[in-house]
């Protein structure tokens, strides 16, 4: 399949930067961030703390990290933050809080469309007693697993974090694709978090990094952990450039995206031997047949289709996916269950 194009549904993650990326990181003026003045990478964190309506900005190699930063930066040694079982940085990071930070997770269950019950956070506050940890921290996720966290439920949430005396803090892992859903600003869809990690290599289409937005002070300490995580970058505007470019050009054309994703979940849904979730941006789910996974992954590369097969598989469209792409793989699975029985 080598000279064929590939259809990678792995993730948004596997985006390629288009030539005009390219250009502006070739174009980037640059110096070391480390010291503070690589002009490319201060417009970057200027321009999305503007965007997204905060003081400041700090940009870093990854999601993990900035979500790090956050946490250690909101908590101390002892502390803990309230967090969704499905959460990133609960599951998926690592147990970085934990190990880096002395800080310890409290997972709570998500409930189907990804929000945690008003009910549980209160119910996992812990009191101020020595014998408990200090909880300091609610953080959420948008989007989580694909499903958009609603406005009404950000607004809910966070003012009864507030109200206890907690922080909060959104890992917007693809927090773009919830606005853009919702068809409301970024500034809109961060209300009521006190800072906010920003992944520009998923959907966006940046080769890498992520920028965490906060108050001045907030960033400022940031950066101490930013140091110790080893995240300081020296000419790192080669890579702000594409991070810069991907949010004044992606974030609208998301939408696009997401169509392509219903459309896939549409004729896959045609197959009977699959039950296809209904996207809500550009991620969807479905259940395959435990005996079809090895076949259809072969099947599928056979096509010049990647996707992570298993009997609960994910699929994820992106700025690499065009609409030729989508009607590709959807015949090529319907020929894969044209063919095969159980």
């Amino acid at each position: 399949m080598s000279e064929q194009h590939w259809i990678d549904l792995r993730s948004d993650t596997v985006t390629q930067p288009s030539q005009a990326m390219r250009a502006a990181m070739a174009a980037a003026e640059v110096g070391d961030d480390v010291y503070g003045d690589d002009p490319t990478v201060n417009r970057l964190q200027d321009y999305a703390a503007d965007l997204f309506g905060y003081e400041a900005g700090l940009f870093a190699p990854s999601g993990t990290q900035t979500n790090l930063i956050a946490l250690m930066t909101h908590c101390g040694r002892g502390d803990e933050y309230l967090v969704g079982q499905e959460a990133h940085t609960y599951k998926y990071e690592g147990g970085g809080a934990a190990v880096l930070g002395s800080i310890q997770p409290q997972p709570i269950a998500n409930q189907p469309d990804g929000s945690i019950l008003l009910s549980d956070i209160e119910a996992y506050i812990k009191p101020d007693d020595m014998h408990f940890a200090r909880t300091r921290l609610l953080a959420l996720e948008n989007t989580i697993g694909g499903r958009v966290l609603g406005q009404d439920y950000v607004a809910a949430a966070t003012a009864l974090a507030h109200a206890k005396g907690l922080a909060t803090h959104l890992d917007g892992a693809r927090v773009c694709n919830a606005a853009v859903k919702q068809g409301v600003t970024l500034r809109e869809v961060v209300k009521g978090f006190d800072t906010v990690s920003v992944c520009l290599s998923k959907g966006l289409g940046a080769p890498v990094g992520s920028v965490l937005l906060g108050p001045k002070s907030f960033i400022e300490q940031g950066k101490r952990w930013r140091k110790m995580l080893g995240g300081g970058m020296r000419q790192a505007g080669v890579i702000a450039a594409a991070a810069h470019y991907a949010l004044e050009h992606n974030v609208q054309r998301l939408a696009e995206d997401h169509e392509n994703a219903a459309t896939l979940a549409r004729g896959l849904g045609e197959i009977d031997a699959l039950c296809v979730s209904e996207p809500q941006t550009n991620i969807f789910w479905l259940d395959v047949p435990a005996a079809a996974c090895e076949p259809l992954r072969k099947a599928l590369a056979e096509q010049g289709i990647r996707a992570t097969v298993g009997a609960r598989m994910r699929l994820v469209t992106h700025l690499d996916v065009s609409v030729a792409d989508v009607e590709r793989t959807v015949a090529a699975f319907k020929s894969f269950f044209k063919d095969w029985r159980a």
